[in-house]
């Protein structure tokens, strides 16, 4: 397997890396993520099933390009507040929803769980994929271009395999994935044998094994790259919260991959 090197005066990319076991094991928060001052818009937009999807809209320009950030389980959109402000400084639109498999945080509700539950919904991780299916499309059609699907521990899962199977999808970001659906969609492993898409995957320094795993088939592309941080790392993408411990790593990483994915027009 093709293994990059990438890091600030010796970045590092290989490829390895383990989601926790069968199932996403979300690890508790360690803070509340940065609540922007001026906010963003907020939206709704239906989902496969009609449900409404509540979401935030971080906009820069109609020519940027999107990306699509989806939570991880028992988390909404506020997880990529303070997040979503900085890839907007990098020169990219953002839309952070509230698929139905989620919850608060802090005093942040996830609207769509709620909307879901009142209306007897099944609100499982896999129900959620027609909410983030929903998602791309809304995105794809508002920005009229492909949309960077970007995804959290369960959510990373699904986004692999919606990259794999949806054209709208132009790229993807993986923040602790792992092969926990292949009962219901078939093995991960193998589908992404043959993904040729730009990829970037990471997770904590414990997951690792698990992600060498997942991407052990692929021949890796120059777009194509598997993050491992040096410390022990975070689960999800809260990995990139303000001041969070190692977080400037992943920081380095995922700049550097988003500002060769420009170069690809994405």
């Amino acid at each position: 397997m093709k293994r990059l090197t990438f890091m600030i005066l010796g970045l590092i990319f290989l490829g390895s890396c383990q989601p926790p076991a069968e199932q996403p094991s979300e690890a508790p928060a360690i803070q509340e993520p940065e609540v922007s001052q001026t906010g963003p818009e907020k939206i709704t937009f239906p989902s496969l099933d009609s449900l409404l999807i509540s979401a935030h809209v971080y906009h820069l320009s109609d020519d940027a390009p999107i990306i699509l950030l989806c939570h991880q389980a028992g988390y909404n959109k506020f997880e990529y507040e303070g997040i979503a402000q900085q890839l907007n400084e990098l020169g990219f639109n953002c839309i952070a929803i509230d698929q139905r498999s989620g919850g608060p945080i802090v005093d942040h509700s996830n609207e769509t769980t709620l909307r879901a539950v009142a209306e007897g919904l099944s609100t499982d991780y896999l129900d959620a994929e027609q909410d983030i299916l929903a998602a791309i499309r809304f995105a794809a059609q508002k920005y009229d271009r492909k949309v960077i699907l970007w995804g959290s521990s369960y959510s990373a899962t699904l986004a692999l395999y919606l990259a794999i199977e949806q054209d709208l999808v132009g790229a993807v970001i993986s923040f602790s994935p792992g092969d926990y659906f292949k009962d219901q969609k078939g093995s991960l492993v193998e589908k992404l044998s043959g993904f040729k898409k730009p990829m970037f995957v990471t997770s904590s320094k414990r997951e690792e094994p698990g992600i060498e795993e997942l991407v052990n088939e692929m021949q890796l592309t120059d777009h194509q790259l598997h993050f491992i941080p040096e410390g022990a790392g975070h689960h999800g993408s809260r990995a990139l919260w303000k001041d969070q411990r190692g977080g400037e790593e992943y920081w380095t990483a995922i700049r550097a991959f988003l500002t060769g994915l420009k170069a690809t027009d994405i």
